[in-house]
């Protein structure tokens, strides 16, 4: 077994956390993890709010999240996603992809006029949706790399988002939050799922294969 499956393995939707701080460099690294994330025309559609404020936690669990996670967690990650994809923000992606490469932006006028082609075709609901699929490509990859770093990870959708996006002032940013993510360490007395086994499909269940 692999070193990546046997840390999948591992990993589960943690229920109960010790309140235990995660170290600096694990949470750099599943920073930089999530920043090198897959993204469809590399566009990164949305800001991960990083929490570690106590108070602020409990202010979210208290009006937005009543899940112990947030409050148990040593960092909660919030996923917010753009409200709306506009022409700036797509030039904004180009001239710093031409600043990281560099090359004159002009290189790139097909790529820009590619993908502001694409968003031309969409609705302000499709743009903000595609924005908010984007955000949970994002929320995969941090998942396996907390597995890779042995951090416990809670993924979180039952929450108000409205009450969320208030508290965080995300409206006035053009940014709706989307998804919850919990990091810190397992309770195994509180959380029996901690020692529960696995469930998950069989290989036959999950998958049609085309050959």
């Amino acid at each position: 077994m692999s070193m990546l499956i046997s840390k999948l393995n591992w990993r589960y939707a943690t229920k109960r956390m010790t309140g235990e701080k995660v170290p600096d460099q694990k949470i750099e690294s599943i920073l930089e993890a999530i920043r090198l994330s897959a993204s469809s025309a590399g566009l990164q559609p949305y800001t991960i709010f990083i929490i570690s404020n106590a108070a602020l936690k409990k202010e979210i669990y208290e009006k937005a999240c009543h899940q112990l996670q947030v409050i148990e967690s040593s960092h909660l990650f919030v996923f917010a996603s753009k409200t709306t994809i506009t022409d700036n923000y797509i030039r904004e992606i180009v001239a710093n992809t031409a600043g990281i490469r560099n090359i004159p932006v002009e290189a790139l006028d097909g790529y820009f006029n590619m993908v502001k082609g694409h968003n031309d075709t969409l609705t302000h609901e499709q743009r903000a949706n595609g924005a908010a699929r984007q955000a949970y490509i994002a929320l995969g990859t941090a998942l396996i790399a907390s597995a890779f770093e042995e951090i416990d990870a809670s993924p979180m959708e039952g929450f108000n988002p409205l009450m969320v996006d208030e508290i965080l002032g995300l409206k006035e940013k053009e940014l709706q939050s989307v998804v919850l993510l919990a990091l810190g360490y397992r309770n195994k007395e509180a959380d029996l799922l901690a020692i529960a086994e696995k469930a998950r499909k069989t290989r036959a269940q999950l998958y049609v294969e085309i050959k």
